[in-house]
């Protein structure tokens, strides 16, 4: 679980990495697995089968009809079975799982990527997510990779090397960030970057929702057993919300401004709501504030609370207009020098992330969005960085911070792992 990565990387190297992981990849010695070769079987292996990673595996084998399902593991058996059931109702003829090629355990992930899988898919939360992306492109294998793809910066930079690797060897990172798959919202910032708004001056993003699933903790449950079942509200497993969830709203303020990467960052946050213990330490609301080149400011609000009103839209102003969205009510909108509305065609982004990675893959040129998940990750990070100390926090900072958020020995059931205090600002130290 720790990562090791130490190698410090200033603001203007990164940026010039991500930029670069933006195409896709076709590379001379693509292993042969699919060269030109549309009804090659495709074997296809998961790791993490909550709800994201049962899904993901709908939208997997709905994408090409010529991929079946041969690995599945999770840290759980109860939940790897109970996928493994969900996923033969609704894809018979593509689940050929035998008993031998279905793992449970924290090594599930090493069991996996030892079969002859050739695309891997990681859904398991995403403090372990840094560590299984090494190992499946070391494996050889190609990834779909939900996001986050780490917690903290060490994570962030083993990532990084990992989607570098992964390009040498002619390997796919397909990014679970699906608002960049969505039909409307490519459209709208295409306008956006293309200068419909003019220069970007402002960006203000809402992710404001009711507070998710939690798990009441069961007698026989160890330490680990219950941070994992109820990982959202553990900081070393999730990132907390503003990076597991509302990363989303992040990484569109990303694209507003052409993927450059924020100056610095000033949050505010906290735990109002939810203060049980089943909630871990996590907090419950975020106001985050990033200084962007030339004076421009980017705005995430999120928060996770039962009985509030909830929205998630975009609202980017620029010198010579506004743009709006609101994906859930389909408004996709830019008023002002150049007003225009989007009225094209609607497709489900979840499916058509692997519909791409796969057709990517048939051709011999497979997608890597590796350092793309990597740079959209830190944002996340270094905004919950600032509303835990109270601090503003520059990217280099953030790029550079040495603070592994994963408990120092490695992971056994019956470890003694308590709960930390809440981050209090001003007193709760960066590292």
């Amino acid at each position: 679980m720790n990562n090791t990565s130490d190698t410090p990387l200033p603001r203007r190297a990164f940026l010039a990495r991500s930029a670069a992981a933006l195409a896709a990849t076709s590379i001379a010695g693509f292993p042969a697995i699919v060269r030109a070769d549309n009804e090659k079987i495709l074997k296809l292996g998961i790791v993490g089968c909550g709800g994201r990673g049962t899904g993901a595996l709908a939208n997997a084998l709905s994408a090409d009809k010529n991929v079946v399902l041969t690995a599945m593991g999770d840290a759980f058996r109860d939940r790897m079975y109970t996928s493994f059931e969900n996923i033969s109702k609704t894809k018979p003829d593509q689940v050929k799982v035998e008993e031998g090629n279905k793992f449970v355990g924290l090594e599930a992930i090493d069991q996996v990527l030892a079969t002859d899988i050739d695309v891997v898919i990681l859904t398991t939360p995403p403090g372990f997510r840094p560590a299984h992306l090494k190992k499946a492109i070391a494996a050889g294998k190609h990834v779909f990779c939900e996001k986050p793809v780490a917690v903290d910066a060490p994570g962030v930079r083993d990532v990084i090397a990992t989607a570098a690797e992964a390009k040498k060897k002619g390997l796919g990172i397909q990014s679970g960030f699906c608002w960049r798959s969505n039909y409307a919202e490519r459209a709208t910032f295409e306008k956006i970057n293309a200068g419909a708004i003019g220069n970007v001056r402002s960006y203000y993003g809402t992710y404001l929702a009711n507070s998710p699933w939690t798990k009441e903790r069961k007698p026989e449950w160890s330490d680990l057993e219950w941070q994992i079942r109820d990982w959202l509200y553990y900081t070393w497993l999730s990132g907390d919300h503003l990076v597991e969830q509302a990363i989303h709203t992040v990484d569109k303020m990303s694209w507003a401004f052409k993927d450059v990467d924020p100056i610095s960052v000033t949050s505010l946050g906290g735990r109002q709501q939810r203060v049980e213990e089943q909630y871990g330490y996590v907090y419950d609301h975020f106001a985050v504030s990033y200084e962007y080149p030339e004076g421009a400011r980017g705005f995430v609000y999120c928060r996770q609370q039962q009985g509030c009103d909830n929205e998630n839209a975009d609202e980017i102003i620029g010198a010579e207009g506004t743009a709006r969205i609101n994906g859930f009510r389909k408004l996709h909108a830019i008023s002002g020098k150049n007003t225009w509305k989007y009225d094209g065609p609607t497709n489900d982004m979840y499916q058509t992330e692997h519909e791409e990675m796969f057709a990517a893959l048939r051709k011999g040129q497979p997608l890597n969005y590796g350092e793309k998940l990597a740079h959209s990750t830190l944002m996340g990070i270094m905004g919950r960085m600032s509303a835990y100390t109270g601090k503003t926090i520059t990217w280099d900072q953030a790029l550079n911070s040495t603070e592994v958020l994963a408990p120092k020995e490695p992971l056994t059931w019956d470890m003694k792992l308590p709960t930390p205090p809440v981050a209090m600002p001003g007193r709760t130290k960066f590292f």
